[in-house]
């Protein structure tokens, strides 16, 4: 009967050791998984904090740029336009002068034509930095075709552009982004990059169009993030995200730089 006892209350602590042990793996996995668990939630969190911290440095990119453009249309409106309609008002007074002769009547009627002419071309300068007619009209080819003649023709650098795909001209004000993202890289390449060689390519693949820019200039390193956080560079970064495309960026210095981004 003790023999009994015996195994009976060893059977029993086995019984009580093993439900403590588990209970105890239980415990000590459960605080596992909850502090895994909340961990991965804080890197969620940080994650999605980046992202909103990185939307929001493009969107004041964008905003920044739109103040710079908007300020440069009113200098521009001011000294190119109304400077010269003010002088063409003032020379219209001039022929209510009485006793003009017939050559200052044909010298202020001069000055007038010759005026208003300026002031259309520049207007025109004006509107087709708003919006290239070529490109409203014939589509993004077309226009990337005349900004590459335009750069070229400055004799300062040579332009290669080649297109290996078509466009749909019904998606033009989303390829105006495409527009003015070439614009500032080939502003930076001539401006900062002192480039005297720039290729645009255009391909079609997995059914999206993609853009290779590269160019010769100087370059720069890509570890000074300085070089990275221009306002050009938050500009062309909004309007790819505003595309749903992607970007990647080489550089060295003496060795150009190379842009891939698709929309």
């Amino acid at each position: 009967m003790k023999v009994n006892t015996l195994q009976e209350n060893e059977i029993i602590e086995i019984v009580i050791y093993s439900c403590v042990a588990f209970l105890l793996m239980g415990l000590v996995l459960i605080l596992f998984f909850y502090f895994s668990r909340k961990k991965i939630i804080q890197k969620e969190l940080e994650k999605k904090d980046l992202e909103i911290q990185y939307q929001k440095e493009l969107l004041s990119a964008v905003i920044i740029t739109q103040e710079e453009e908007r300020k440069r249309i009113a200098q521009d409106l001011h000294d190119d336009i109304s400077s010269k309609l003010n002088i063409v008002s003032l020379n219209s007074h001039l022929l209510t002068t009485p006793n003009l002769t017939e050559n200052e009547v044909v010298e202020i009627t001069t000055n007038i034509i010759n005026l208003t002419t300026k002031a259309l071309d520049n207007s025109r300068k004006i509107a087709h930095g708003l919006l290239p007619p070529v490109l409203d009209k014939f589509g993004l080819h077309a226009g990337v075709e005349e900004l590459c003649l335009e750069f070229s023709s400055s004799k300062t650098v040579k332009v290669n552009y080649e297109n290996k795909t078509a466009f749909d001209i019904t998606d033009n004000d989303k390829h105006l982004h495409v527009f003015r993202i070439l614009q500032e890289l080939m502003n930076n390449s001539l401006r900062h990059g002192k480039a005297s060689l720039i290729s645009i390519v255009f391909e079609n693949k997995n059914e999206k169009h993609w853009c290779f820019y590269t160019d010769d200039g100087i370059g720069f390193e890509l570890k000074n993030n300085e070089n990275q956080k221009g306002l050009g560079m938050k500009n062309i970064e909004s309007r790819i995200a505003f595309l749903n495309g992607k970007m990647t960026l080489e550089s060295s210095i003496n060795k150009g730089i190379s842009v891939v981004f698709n929309f």
